[in-house]
Parts: C-alpha cells; structure tokens; sequence
C-alpha cells in the first residue's frame, strides 16, 4: 500500500452558505461531528462533507453547469479531449501484460469496450502485433444485464485457472464486490466466494480455500476504515463459519493477507500494518495458525522466488552482526524459516548510493528484478541465486528515461520490461532469462519529438538541498513560454520520467501542451522517493515544509532562468499532490498564474476523520497531537487562506465515488475560496473513485478540462507554435482573453 491518495476561472454567484448544528452533522455522515470539535471554531463549511446528501449535491451540481460552461465552450476543450480521447482509445496502445504460466492476461478498453474487457492470449501469440485474444468477461454487457454500472479493480485465479476472484467497484471507489468466476465457462459460481461491496483483501491460499480480510460488522474495522480481521474460508462452508486467523487492533491502519506460489509451494502471509510505514508480517500455517517472521517493521515484502523473501529496507538493519543499509534489497530464507521456527541468514542483493533508489521490485521464478534509478533515470537489474550467492546482472535497455517492471512469470523464466522518456514512447521488452530483452511491441509516437529538448536542471532549495527537476519544451526558444509544473512530494512515490500516457499524471501532454508551443517542468522534491528513504523521510511531519520549499523553489529557479514568468506558470498536482499545489498557491501566490488540483486533500486539521485518513498520520502527522496540530496549522491551506490575498484562478476537480481521500476538502475549500471572492472553479464527477474516471471518455472529460482551464489562464492558443502570443498576461485575464509574452533569453545550464 503506497500513495495516499500513490492524483483544474470566475463564478458570477456564490452559494449561500448553511449552517448545520453538530448534531445534524452527525446524523448526516459518520464522523463529520468528531471533525466539527476536532478544530478550534466552528467550520461554517462542514455541510459539505455529507458527501452524497441532497444539499450539499445540489451545490455539485450548480458548480459544475457553471464550471462546464466557462470551459466546454471554449473550442480547445473539444479539440483537447478528442485528441486525448484518441490515444486512449488507440488501438496501437501495448496491452499490459499479467504473465500466468503460459499465458498473458490483459484488462481493455477502447471506443468499443468503454467499461473494458478481461482477456488472455498465449506467450507465443501475444508477441505477433494482432493477437488472438480470448474474452473472459465482458464489463460492458456484465452492465447491461445487471443494469449496473461497474468498474474492473483487477482479479486472482488459480493457478489451474479454474477459478478466479473478480473485484469490481460500484462506482470506482475503494470498495469491491468479490465474486468467484469461471473463466472458461464464462459465468459466476453460483454458490462460489463471494464477498458484498467493501474494503476487501481476498486472495486463494488454494483451489478450495482462501485467505480474506473484510467488514465484518460493527467493531471489524480499524480506524482507517480498511479490516483488522483476516479468516480463513473453506469452499462449502457458510461465510460466517470461516475460521479467524488473525485479529489486528483498531489504532492498526489494515490487515491483510498475501500470498505467494510457484513451484517452491505456497508462502501466505498476513500483513499487520500499525502504520502507514510498517509492517509485521505473519506465516499462515496449515492449521491457521501464525509464525511471524523475524524481519524489521519498516520492511517491505516484495515476492517470493525459490523459496527466498524479497524485501526492501527503509532503515539500517542490524542482524546477524551485520549493519544492513537502508534502501537495501533482501533475501531471506523463508522456507526454511518455515520449516525450523529459526531465524535464517538474511542475505543482501543490492544497496542504493545517495543519488540511487529502488523503484520497483518483482520477483520471478527464476530470478528477482529491480527497476534502479540513479539521479531519476532508470535501469533494469537481475539478481539469481546460485552456490556462490546472488548474482547482480544489469540488462541491456536504453538509458536515459524510466524503466519499469511490467510483469515476471512466477511459473516460467519470462519477464517484461517497459522503457519510456518524456519524449519517447513506451517500449515493451521481452526476456527470456538468457538472451538480451528484446523489443516485442512500441507505441507510436502521438507527437513529433524531433523539436523538443528535455534538460535537468538542479536548485538549491530553502535550506541548502539540491533538488532536481525536468524541463520539456523546444530545443529552440526565444523567450519565456507557458509552462505547467508537476510535482508530488510524498509517500515516496517517485516522479520518474513518462511520456505522457499515464492518466494520474499529466495525459498526452505532447498533443496538448508540447506541440503548441507550451512547456512542461517535473519537480522531483522531498517526500517523493527519487533518492530512497532519506529523501522521503526529509519532508515527513513536521518538516513537511521543506517539500513545499523545493517546489517552490523549482518555481523560482524556472522563472530565474528564462523559461517561464510568473504570468505563464501554471502548477498541477492529484492527491497528495493536490495538498501540494493548495499550500504552494496560499504560500506564494506571487509565483503562479493558474493552479489545477485535483482530488486532493487540503484540511490538515480534520483530515484524519474523513476517508483513509488516519492512515496517513505516518506522513503528515497526527492532528489530534496540540504539538502537531500547531503545525499542521502553519502551513494546511484551509486555514491559511484569505480574503484580502490576491490569489491565482484555481479549478478543483474530484469525483463523489473517492472513499481514499473524498470529494469533501475539494468541496469545502472550493466554498470557501468563492465566499472570499477569488476566482475558482470546481468539478465533480459521479464516478471514478481515486482516479481521473472509470472510462476513457470520463478521463478525456477530466483531463481536456484540466488543459483548457490552463490554457485560458496561461495564453496557449490552438494554433500556437512558437512563445509569442497577442496580449499581456496576467492572473486578472478574462476566460477569452490570450497573452503576449516579452522575449527574454533563456539563461544555460
């Protein structure tokens, strides 16, 4: 589990604002009473986070006819959404692969399959450029016949792949119906698991029996809103005669079970998770009963392979006489720990330098693989176990963008590797296991590069740091362009480089920004993961300021240098880098012309009462703490911004299907921008959960409203190609109104 949330102007009216007592409050949505009290005055906003109450819908609905008509009505908006809308639905698009023994499974959509379609093709097949896919399930005609609108969160089988675990959300939130399906009779178990919509962890220990976590009733859940209980259910038994296997307590974030298998057997586990951050983990023995393994809390169990535990370090270890560092890559006999009850040597794969982190682990039958970056560009190691040890190989792939682990055979020697940069496009590589990977499949390219430049450039932050960020926009410019800044800052998820694809970052900003003269910065700052442990470390809690330093220092630096001024800087960030976007805009509203921020989360006083959120007191701390919530205080958006503070147009964009973060800090913040007079809009979409929507028509919508928003406020035209635009710019513009920009040079490395 990683990523909170692991994320877009003026308003000719402002809604009145209700008032609601505590005890309304309380009747209308859990917890909002208990938010109520936890700050130090009454919040006249409150009202809105009784997220599907008919009040606080309504004013949904009026924002967004308001929203949709200052930007659906502006012919970039049709243009940008067909154009995003296209390389979604491309069908040159690599599917995903999910290797399973001698066949690739992969989860699809396009214009004809809006909700999707499960589907599997062989080895062999799927490295021809049409494979023959067989069709396992059908979301789309699954929603016609149940009149249901579901959404795909992913699946388990076995390894026979005579049964399977469906997840699909009502909606796209967190919460999952489990059912058991058939996938070579193409229908449901009658009679098989399944599980009603809840926050479920459900995983097969074998073909009879599985391992799950769920809402039991009242009192079953920890505070976080995920399950403290994980049983044991064997097929033909009643659910409610499931033997308990384990029972975590309610200050837990979660408990849940995971299990590994290939041809070593099977290793299930129950995961006890007290923090965000740590972990104990637990064997699942054949009686249910438990042993748990001698590792550190802050460890992170990645895979099993030949019977080793692969795991990351995220402090320095100190074990058999030995002093392992943090970031390390482990192995750790599992098996034998099974068999013994004894702790076994724990052996060390691979240990990060400063510039260096481990981003992905994956571990395959054969061997376990690491995506590796050093100063946030990316390579693909293999590690094999042999008489002599571990062996450390790195892989033949580009260099120079970001690798990553698409899927490893636990059953066979296959793996996939996909490399993309900021200006190349994804490429799938398969390996064998001996030979070099080689090219399987490659996007087209939906942008001509052949103009475009990326440099890094580093900044010294607030105090003292070097901090990295990335700037795309063409090799040749005369002067300062409209730029959007990206960043996140947290979890210690890494921004590493993409090529605009991705639906949680910004999508196809080639077509949309690039090609029209604009500019895209990417700020890798503390919080993130870029440089392992310490970097993430370095911003959590009550140092969490320094994330919002080096952002704004990126800011700075961009403008310092030529590239972007302060009219033409726009800044957006999902989730957690929705607080980040929020905070920057109330710290230094100076610096920025437009702000996107999507579902994001900005009440630090009250987060913990809403959602996941007292998940994440590991990462921002605990606001029921007077120490801490004095803090939380300095720099929480909600509560630092004013009335009498000029304060760059904002568009918040959220969806009422969010059970992770919720639409409520977008909804209150949104409220109480306006009711200070500041130019916002807001967006809420009824579906989508935690994500920019549950279709690609949905996400084209969320996305082509995001880029026109910027593009009104930071002068792009559809027809820009170069830096010079028509009239002055400034944050004041009108929604029509397009910008000159002076020439300026732009200032070298």
């Amino acid at each position: 589990m990683r990523c909170c949330c692991i994320p877009i102007a003026t308003l000719a009216a402002v809604c009145a604002v209700v008032s609601v007592d505590s005890a309304s409050l309380a009747a209308s949505a859990p917890g909002i009473a208990a938010a109520a009290t936890s700050a130090t005055a009454p919040e006249p906003y409150l009202w809105l986070s009784s997220i599907r109450g008919a009040t606080a819908l309504a004013w949904v609905a009026r924002q967004n006819v308001q929203t949709h008509a200052a930007l659906e009505t502006n012919p970039l908006y049709a243009e940008d959404r067909e154009r995003i809308l296209s390389v979604l639905n491309a069908a040159d698009r690599i599917p995903g692969p999910t290797l399973d023994h001698r066949w690739v499974l992969n989860f699809w959509q396009d214009s004809r399959h809006v909700r999707g379609i499960w589907r599997r093709t062989t080895l062999a097949d799927y490295a021809r450029p049409s494979p023959h896919w067989q069709i396992l399930l059908d979301l789309d005609r699954l929603d016609r016949d149940t009149h249901e609108d579901w959404v795909w969160m992913g699946s388990e089988c076995t390894p026979s792949f005579r049964r399977c675990l469906v997840r699909l959300s009502p909606g796209g939130g967190d919460a999952v119906e489990v059912r058991e399906y058939d996938p070579r009779a193409h229908r449901f178990l009658p009679g098989g698991f399944s599980l009603p919509a809840a926050k479920s962890f459900v995983t097969y220990l074998n073909d009879d029996e599985i391992l799950f976590a769920t809402d039991f009733g009242s009192g079953t859940l920890t505070s976080s809103s995920y399950p403290r209980i994980a049983k044991l259910w064997r097929r033909g038994e009643p659910l409610r005669d499931a033997q308990t296997v384990f029972v975590g307590r309610a200050s837990d974030v979660i408990v849940s079970p995971q299990v590994f298998r290939g041809p070593y057997g099977t290793v299930a586990l129950i995961v006890r998770q007290p923090s965000f951050f740590q972990s104990d983990y637990y064997l699942v023995r054949p009686d249910g009963s438990t042993l748990k393994l001698p590792l550190p809390q802050d460890a992170e169990v990645q895979g099993v392979t030949g019977g080793q535990l692969i795991a990351t370090l995220q402090s320095d270890w100190t074990v058999d006489g030995r002093k392992i560092l943090r970031g390390s890559l482990i192995a750790f006999p599992v098996l034998q720990f099974a068999r013994t009850g004894e702790a076994q040597r724990v052996s060390v794969l691979y240990t990060p330098g400063a510039h260096a982190m481990i981003d992905e682990v994956a571990a395959g039958r054969d061997a376990v693989y690491a995506s590796i970056y050093q100063d946030v560009k990316g390579s693909i190691h293999s590690f094999r176990l042999s008489h002599g040890g571990w062996s450390d190989a790195r892989l033949d792939l580009p260099a120079g963008g970001s690798t990553s682990i698409a899927s490893t055979n636990d059953w066979g020697p296959q793996a996939y590797f996909m490399f993309e940069s900021f200006l190349t496009p994804p490429t799938l590589y398969a390996y064998d296991g001996t030979t070099a990977p080689r090219i399987v499949k490659a996007q087209q390219a939906h942008f001509d590069a052949g103009k475009l430049a990326v440099d890094q450039y580093w900044v010294l932050s607030k105090d003292g740091t070097r901090v990295p960020y990335f700037f795309i926009g063409p090799k040749s410019r005369s002067g300062p362009l409209p730029t959007i800044l990206y960043g996140y800052g947290g979890f210690q998820l890494s921004i590493t480089p993409w090529y605009w694809n991705d639906g949680h970052r910004p999508l196809d900003a080639g077509q949309i920004w690039l090609s029209k003269g604009g500019a895209i910065a990417v700020a890798n700052i503390r919080g993130g993961g870029e440089f392992g442990p310490a970097w993430h470390e370095a911003a959590m809690k009550d140092h969490r300021q320094r994330a919002f330093d080096d952002f704004e220092a990126v800011a700075a630096d961009i403008e310092r240098r030529g590239l972007a001024t302060s009219r033409g800087l726009g800044i957006v960030g999902a989730s957690n880098g929705g607080l980040l976007v929020s905070t920057v805009m109330v710290e230094r509203p100076d610096l920025f012309a437009a702000v996107v921020c999507q579902r994001p989360l900005i009440d630090m006083l009250r987060y913990t009462h809403f959602g996941a959120g007292a998940s994440w007191v590991a990462e921002y701390g605990d606001p029921a703490d007077p120490r801490m919530a004095a803090y939380l205080r300095t720099y929480s958006p909600f509560q630092n911004v004013k009335a009498d503070v000029i304060y760059p147009p904002i568009l918040f964009i959220t969806e009422t299907t969010d059970d992770r973060v919720t639409p409520v800090f977008a909804r209150m913040m949104a409220a109480k921008m306006q009711a200070q007079g500041h130019d916002v809009l807001f967006s809420e979409e009824t579906e989508g959960g935690h994500g920019p929507g549950a279709t690609h028509a949905e996400e084209a919508d969320y996305w082509a409203l995001s880029y026109t928003f910027l593009a009104q406020r930071l002068g792009l035209q559809a027809d820009m190609r170069h830096s010079r635009l028509q009239t002055p710019c400034g944050s004041g513009i009108s929604l029509h109104e397009t910008c000159l920009y002076a020439s300026a040079s732009g200032e070298s490395k």
